[in-house]
């Protein structure tokens, strides 16, 4: 299965990484489920060591992955940060980078992390063997975005540092301009019910 790719924004290249991509679905009412899937050269791209799945803020200043979640019927959106460490953060936004306020999942999400290794075997030239890091996250979502089955709209996008301390910044869609992952054609995914 071809997961949709996430492109880097024209003003923040990153060479380490060859592919990012992402996916996310409904696994059951209420709860959604992402994968992300970086592939690169890994030992120059900074990536927090795993540790406890604690909430914390400012997650976005180093490696992270993000998903940006809406509604057409409810005011605002909802902004979930992943760390390759495990640590996580929610927030629920009242309008376009307007009231910002921690938000209240019914859980705290749900992270795995894991790694591919470059494969070892002999190299052929025309074929990349890139390592991989490999997050996916269950996530519940709040009220009143959980009772939504069909119409989800959602932006998925990632931060990526590199051993120099640059960012880069990655998403299905760029809006013109800077980099922005909250602007309303940054939600180019809709999510269709389980």
């Amino acid at each position: 299965m071809t997961r949709p790719r996430l492109l880097p924004h024209a003003d923040s290249l990153c060479r380490p990484v060859h592919s990012l991509e992402a996916e996310a679905r409904a696994l059951r009412p209420g709860v959604l489920g992402v994968h992300f899937t970086l592939t690169g050269d890994l030992r120059r791209i900074r990536i927090a060591q795993a540790g406890a799945g604690v909430r914390a803020d400012g997650l976005w200043r180093h490696t992270c992955f993000e998903a940006f979640v809406r509604h057409p019927a409810v005011p605002g959106y909802l902004e979930f940060n992943f760390s390759p460490s495990g640590a996580w953060q929610v927030y629920r936004f009242s309008g376009y980078r307007q009231g910002m306020t921690p938000a209240e999942p019914p859980a705290p999400p749900y992270i795995t992390v894991g790694y591919r290794e470059r494969d070892q075997g002999p190299a052929d030239p025309a074929v990349r063997t890139d390592d991989a890091l490999v997050l996916e996250a269950i996530v519940p979502l709040p009220v009143p975005f959980a009772p939504a089955q069909q119409g989800l709209r959602l932006a998925l996008s990632a931060v990526v540092e590199e051993e120099t301390g640059a960012l880069s910044y990655w998403a299905l869609r760029h809006a013109p301009g800077r980099p922005d992952f909250h602007h309303p054609d940054a939600f180019a995914l809709t999510l269709h019910g389980t």
